[in-house]
């Protein structure tokens, strides 16, 4: 089986394991934060049947744990197989999972911490090399980026839940620096879309490949909730021409009027955010909304969500030195200043904050703040190969999922990069969803901004 190439060869191990080592704990103490702020009664309870009970999450997380770097990587001996069918989560719809013989909160963090002891017992006399789940310390890896995508998937359960707020978080900073412009053109030419190097990197986003993208406008922050309540107030959820035919019949079968959380009340727009209610904040990214409504928002405004492909161009290029970043501001790793991740905020910051995370296009709040739906299918690469794993990636690929991209201010930074894909169904609003949009550029932009010859 052909998996990654070893990027870190050279790397010292000792690095590697203490990157491995600290991604694994900052995972951790998440999870233990998300499954000890409520009772055992509200972890074993299903809030909503879109999401597994919060007990659900956490065992499976041991269990994947246990199955990839105690079996897969060292060879040992299973701890409990009895409960891997319990835990897969293709063999379980989420609806189901609440009636399967489930371990106890207590018992499964006890499960999960004794496979973390072992797990730090294998890494530490790992070689990190010499298979291609050991490259660059890839399984150690791939499991923290796992380990924090549920998280995120059980902050979305706290966000369902109802009764008194558990969690609390500081707010985000404001948007100190105003930008001076509302989109901005994204040159046409190729760019290096994907990733060949990037030691974590998942099999989705594999790999590196050339894109030939023509002249396009983008908006340079995500679009507002003061923006989606003018396309509200216009009548916007009451008018098929702006709907895919899809989701205006889903709109007209729910008896949808606003995003998902939003109620009116005495004149007032107010939302529901982890157990508080608060006016809707105009000046905040719009958030839990759906492909379909971001679509439709795009058309109302005249304008269209951008394809995956403009999105990774405007996040990542570089065009003075024709080369793709890791992040919009550079190569070096996410902090405070830059991106609004790993739950450091429960809500997005303001739209045009974080300046110094801003693009070489200009564009700022493309990593972090809300996962942003983009108007490609989810579809594998030129040259794509599955790994470790086909259920990964490639059993979604196709017309059913819509992706997203960015990350929202649920997502770690070890499960969020320029590279990172994800991917829903397009009625899904449970999700920290948003959107920005953009347009065609004419042919004079095109040919105007277009840095090869006749702007071919």
């Amino acid at each position: 089986m052909t998996g990654p190439p070893d990027p870190a060869a050279g790397q010292d191990p000792e690095a590697l394991r203490t990157a491995a080592r600290a991604a694994l704990s900052t995972a951790r103490e998440r999870t233990r934060l998300l499954t000890t702020c409520v009772d055992a009664a509200e972890l074993t309870a299903q809030h909503s049947p879109l999401m597994s009970p919060l007990v659900w999450d956490l065992a499976h997380i041991g269990n994947q744990e246990e199955q990839w770097l105690l079996r897969a990587v060292a060879g040992r001996a299973p701890m409990r197989p009895e409960i891997d069918s319990v835990y897969d989560a293709f063999e379980h719809p989420r609806a189901e999972r609440p009636s399967l013989p489930l371990l106890s909160p207590d018992e499964a963090h006890r499960y999960a911490a004794e496979v973390r002891g072992r797990a730090f017992d294998v890494l530490d006399t790992s070689a990190l090399r010499g298979s291609s789940l050991l490259d660059a310390g890839f399984a150690f890896g791939m499991i923290a980026q796992h380990e924090q995508q549920h998280d995120e998937t059980m902050l979305i359960t706290h966000q369902l839940r109802r009764g008194p707020a558990a969690l609390a978080a500081p707010e985000p900073p404001p948007a100190a620096a105003p930008l001076t412009a509302h989109e901005v053109l994204v040159p046409g030419g190729p760019f290096t879309m994907g990733t060949s190097t990037e030691p974590w990197a998942l099999d989705n986003e594999r790999p590196a490949h050339r894109r030939d993208v023509p002249a396009y406008w983008i908006d340079t922050t995500p679009v507002t909730c003061g923006a989606y309540l003018e396309f509200m107030a216009d009548g916007g959820y009451e008018e098929a021409r702006w709907w895919d035919g899809a989701g205006w019949a889903y709109v007209r079968e729910h008896g949808l009027s606003a995003p998902l959380f939003w109620r009116r009340e005495g004149g007032q727009w107010l939302r529901r955010r982890f157990g508080v209610t608060e006016p809707v904040p105009v000046n905040e990214p719009v958030l839990h909304v759906s492909w379909y409504e971001a679509d439709a928002y795009a058309r109302w405004a005249g304008r269209r969500l951008p394809t995956e492909a403009e999105w990774e161009k405007a996040a990542r290029h570089d065009q003075d030195n024709d080369r793709s970043r890791r992040y919009p501001w550079g190569d070096t790793e996410p902090t405070p200043d830059r991106a609004n991740l790993g739950q450091r905020h429960l809500r997005p910051a303001p739209a045009g904050a974080y300046e110094q995370g801003q693009s070489p296009s200009g564009v700022r709040q493309l990593i972090g703040d809300v996962w942003e739906w983009t108007a490609s299918d989810f579809l594998p690469y030129p040259g794509f190969v599955a790994f470790p794993y086909r259920e990964y990636s490639e059993v979604f690929f196709g017309p059913d999922h819509k992706v997203l991209r960015g990350g929202s201010f649920a997502v770690d930074q070890v499960a969020c990069r320029g590279t990172f894909r994800n991917w829903d169904y397009p009625v899904r609003r449970q999700i920290f969803s948003g959107f920005r949009t953009a347009r065609d550029a004419s042919p004079e932009e095109r040919t105007a901004h277009d840095p090869r010859p006749g702007g071919a």
